[in-house]
């Protein structure tokens, strides 16, 4: 019975390389995560002596055990899985809503002059007023109910993707804009598979500021007569003064901020492989 061909290195010099490969692509990952850590972990180390060793009034700033305690209590006494799954349905609803709409009105206002003619003015003026001047506003027209928080996200998150969108359309070379419509290439199939894949930087640039957004106007959202959610929390917890219930909430938006940013982070890495960046050594 004859033996396999065996495959030396001179054969096959992949043999020597792939592994190394392999190796050198996941060694700097956990570095990067390790780097990422130092700083927070330094953050949490001092705020635990400081507190631990009398320097900071508990009832000022409790400690890290006493905000893991009182994170234990809200998950079983006040349902928070509950209540963020509430403030989070609620910023995904409006901004969706918000980008979706800023999406539409940048691509129509980069393409065409007659589109920003008609919408760059309005929206520019309306982009300077700040939104919680909007809120008594909003009360009076759609009452206290979820209608008045979801237009607030939407309209605030609506602004930076309509930015950004506009931008991008504007800056996609006209030259091969004209290289495509030769080719025989124009209206949707043009701007479907020309226009928005080349704005696509700036496009993903306005919704991780949407995003961002939705999370900061979702605070001020959340103060108008809400029953449930991470904004009753909040209220109700300074109206007890407490201090711990206070802090858990301001993380858990920080949290979210932090999630959709990495959300939009890895649909950048799917849809734009080619820019993962310069490694600066």
């Amino acid at each position: 019975m004859n033996a396999p061909p065996s495959v030396t290195v001179a054969d096959d010099p992949g043999l020597l390389v792939r592994p190394v490969v392999r190796q050198a692509a996941g060694a700097p990952g956990r570095l990067s995560f390790a780097r990422r850590a130092i700083g927070p972990l330094i953050v949490v180390a001092l705020w635990a002596i400081a507190t631990g060793s009398g320097w900071i009034d508990p009832s000022i700033l409790p400690s890290p055990a006493g905000l893991a305690k009182g994170w234990q209590q809200l998950w079983t006494e006040q349902d928070l899985a509950s209540q963020i799954a509430t403030s989070l349905a609620r910023a995904l609803a409006g901004g969706a809503v918000g980008i979706l709409v800023g999406l539409t009105l940048g691509t129509v206002a980069g393409l065409s002059k007659l589109g920003e003619e008609l919408f760059d003015a309005l929206l520019q003026m309306l982009r300077t007023i700040p939104f919680l001047a909007l809120v008594p506003l909003f009360i009076v027209w759609f009452g206290i109910g979820e209608a008045p928080k979801l237009l607030l996200i939407a309209l605030a998150t609506m602004f930076p993707m309509y930015l950004n969108t506009y931008a991008g359309v504007r800056n996609v070379d006209r030259k091969v804009i004209e290289a495509m419509r030769s080719f025989g290439l124009g209206g949707r199939r043009l701007i479907l598979e020309v226009v928005l894949p080349l704005a696509l930087p700036q496009i993903f640039t306005g919704l991780r500021f949407a995003l961002g957004v939705s999370v900061l106007v979702l605070i001020a959202a959340e103060q108008i007569n809400t029953s449930a959610g991470l904004g009753y929390l909040l209220n109700s917890a300074q109206m007890y003064q407490q201090v711990d219930v206070i802090l858990i909430c301001i993380a858990i938006y920080a949290a979210l901020g932090l999630s959709a940013d990495l959300i939009v982070r890895s649909l950048e890495r799917l849809f734009m492989p080619w820019r993962a960046g310069i490694a600066v050594r």
